[in-house]
């Protein structure tokens, strides 16, 4: 079996275009498509549309830590391009801007809320199923680029993070468009230079989102450019070179201005612990996140735990499969393993620069390098990491069936199909069996319908074409009906704080509290990594870590009660103490905000508090620039207890706000969140307010007035 029966690609015929109006063109598209193609494809992206705006302020601020920054770059364009936590730029996030860029803009716009948040994520979502579609259909047509966006669109943490505000949208579809941009490299030796350098801007600016992780493919692709790409050697090579130049230029051009910044003029760069983009970039952000040593996490530092386990879970090759992980990406990976296998099986006798061929080995090199990755690296992982593996995945579905299908006379081919939709079947009816108490008639379902759609693909669909396209219908439906309907709870449910899982609420995929499974874990003693609080995170009911408020993240109704099964104390009490104001934005009642507002034009900072969520919570409550001491993790050392003092002496922070006895600074100073300040950290901090002002309570909230007069102040 070779390629050459395949389809040739869409810029390979030039036929007459159509005519008529610009809607007539938009609706009807090539005019060589089918007269189904483009309405299908438009409404493909409707539906992704629509399922991924459904019920979307239910997640209200989502990550209220790159919500306040958000709200800082829409109203600072210093904080902005910094991407700082507060207006006033004490300190950014732990990640480069680029991610914030497209929500702030929003925000700037059209004001601050959940939509203006959240909306340009979805649409992210859609582009993204959109490039894919397009990159799929030019060598394998229009059904195989339908079935690979419909196989996005559906898996669940695809629409758990194309609704979300974490960089992970932007960086999905940054790594799709530099694929496409790749293959349409390799389609031709004319143009291929100007579609790699399209390809290194896409790198470079999926840097700019989530640093080292927009690197992962590059090997893969820059060897299939290598080696199948048409022209001499030394001309791919140049054009490689010239790919890489441009990457560097749309990376580069925004560290170098950070690292020649003067650093007092600047907020600090937020999860380093020596001001530097570099040192968060291959340190925290880099290294660390392979080999587990993470100076500054919540954590603290000090390896993994070993390859095999970990605090942030087991690793292993089986880790995309695991309880934790399955649910949210592996529906169909066993599927696109298969069909990649038979892909380059059924290509293996093509010429060199066969594109159909160097497809299966981008997106398969692509989704190989980054499931290897994420399967045995010991640093910070979460199970929304795996939206990145999403879009190799659906493609190599896309490719394998056309190919597959086109070859279903011989033997072989109806057989890989029939396996194919057999195991897919088999593991849907596997990870359903995780939750047996929700829709158990599903799991039966899809076993029995695949079993029957494998069996007619392995006889009918060699001798009949209807009933072959029937039995082949039934079968895609086995497969995406378990991602279908944990998609379909997604989008049910609001998912808020830093760690979310797509899935039912309460099943076993579902957001747990440390040692039940998740990506993170009890370490011995009982109590969360980094000296953290134990027990329950918050919302550790399915996938709503944080819990769903009606007010928006964090944030409760006056008088109203935190979800069932917590109590302030447990993320929504006023400091936002212990792990919800680890993982979650404080709860800020009418009596804090009332005071927080009072004269707050008078101040850079209306309070300080340590950690950016417990900071988010109280900024997105009053709209004015809040300090987030220790930035993320409160781990960072920034601000010195030195630079404090002067803010203080110098009457621009009006408030501390501490975070009771539930973890946090403490009341007498000595508690800290996550792993702890550096030289003149947070704990020293605390210990300085509170042994030098008054402490008040107001409402459910502890502050210190940092402009009372006072006896004494320790220097």
């Amino acid at each position: 079996m070779t390629s050459t029966s395949l389809a040739t690609p869409d810029g390979a015929a030039h036929a007459a275009p159509s005519r008529g109006g610009p809607l007539t063109r938009l609706w009807r598209g090539r005019a060589e498509d089918a007269r189904w193609v483009r309405p299908a494809f438009l409404g493909l992206l409707a539906v992704t549309a629509v399922l991924y705006l459904w019920n979307l302020s239910a997640s209200g601020y989502a990550n209220s830590f790159y919500s306040a920054a958000v709200q800082a770059g829409g109203e600072s364009w210093k904080a902005f391009f910094f991407g700082s936590l507060d207006a006033a730029n004490a300190i950014t996030v732990d990640k480069p801007p680029a991610a914030l860029w497209p929500m702030a803009l929003s925000v700037r716009l059209f004001g601050l809320g959940s939509w203006q948040i959240l909306v340009p994520e979805v649409l992210m979502g859609v582009a993204t199923v959109a490039v894919l579609y397009a990159a799929v259909r030019r060598r394998f047509g229009a059904g195989a680029g339908l079935i690979a966006g419909v196989v996005l669109a559906l898996t669940p943490v695809a629409a758990l993070m194309f609704r979300f505000n974490n960089p992970d949208a932007l960086l999905a579809l940054l790594m799709t468009v530099a694929v496409y941009c790749v293959l349409r490299a390799l389609e031709t030796d004319r143009g291929a230079a100007r579609w790699l350098v399209w390809a290194g801007v896409a790198f470079g600016f999926a840097f700019l989102a989530k640093t080292l992780q927009a690197f992962l493919i590059l090997p893969p692709l820059a060897l299939v450019y290598g080696v199948c790409a048409p022209g001499g050697l030394g001309r791919r090579i140049g054009r490689l070179a010239l790919a890489g130049l441009a990457m560097l230029g749309s990376a580069g051009w925004w560290v170098a201005l950070v690292e020649l910044w003067p650093a007092s003029s600047r907020p600090y760069v937020g999860g380093s612990q020596n001001n530097s983009f570099l040192e968060l970039t291959f340190g925290y952000n880099g290294l660390g996140r392979i080999n587990g040593d993470e100076t500054g996490s919540v954590g603290g530092g000090g390896g993994g735990g070993g390859m095999g386990g970990g605090r942030w879970g087991e690793t292993g090759i089986v880790r995309m499969f695991n309880d934790s992980v399955g649910g949210q990406i592996s529906w169909l990976l066993p599927a696109a393993l298969i069909l990649l296998v038979a892909g380059l099986v059924v290509t293996r006798r093509a010429p060199r620069t066969d594109t159909a061929r160097s497809a299966f080995l981008v997106w398969g090199g692509s989704l190989l390098i980054t499931l290897a990755v994420f399967s045995f690296m010991a640093g910070i992982f979460h199970e929304y990491y795996t939206v990145a593996l999403a879009p190799y995945l659906a493609a190599l579905v896309g490719m394998g069936a056309a190919v597959l299908w086109e070859e279903r006379t011989r033997l072989l081919a109806s057989a890989a199909l029939a396996v194919t939709v057999a195991v897919t079947a088999w593991w849907g009816w596997t990870l359903l069996g995780r939750t047996p108490d929700w829709l158990p008639w599903l799991r039966w379902t899809v076993l029995v319908a695949g079993a029957v759609a494998a069996l007619g693909l392995l006889f009918a669909g060699r001798v009949d074409r209807r009933l072959g396209l029937g039995v082949a219908g039934l079968g895609l439906a086995a497969g995406l009906a378990g991602p279908f309907a944990y998609t379909l709870a997604t989008v049910a449910a609001g998912h808020q704080g830093s760690i979310v899982t797509a899935g039912p609420a309460g099943g076993a995929m579902g957001g747990r509290g440390p040692g039940g499974g998740g990506g993170m874990r009890m370490v011995e003693g009982g109590g969360f990594p980094g000296g953290g609080q134990g027990g329950q995170m918050p919302g550790g009911q399915g996938g709503q870590t944080g819990g769903q408020l009606p007010n928006g993240p964090g944030r409760l109704p006056p008088g109203g009660t935190p979800p069932q099964g917590m109590t302030r104390g447990e993320g929504f009490g006023g400091g936002g103490g212990g792990m919800g104001g680890l993982l979650n934005g404080a709860a800020v009642g009418t009596e804090a905000k009332a005071a927080l507002l009072k004269d707050a034009d008078a101040y850079t900072w209306v309070a300080a508090t340590v950690g950016a969520q417990n900071a988010a919570g109280y900024q997105l409550a009053t709209g004015k620039p809040v300090m987030a001491i220790g930035g993320f993790n409160g781990s960072d050392p920034s601000p010195t207890l030195a630079q404090f003092k002067q803010y203080v002496a110098d009457g621009r922070i009006h408030y501390f706000i501490g975070s009771g006895e539930s973890g946090g600074t403490g009341e007498g100073g000595g508690g800290r969140m996550g792993g702890g300040g550096g030289p003149g950290g947070n704990s020293e901090i605390s210990a300085w307010v509170a042994e030098t002002f008054e402490k008040v309570t107001v409402g459910d909230a502890t502050f210190y007035d940092l402009t009372a007069e006072v006896t004494t102040i320790s220097e």
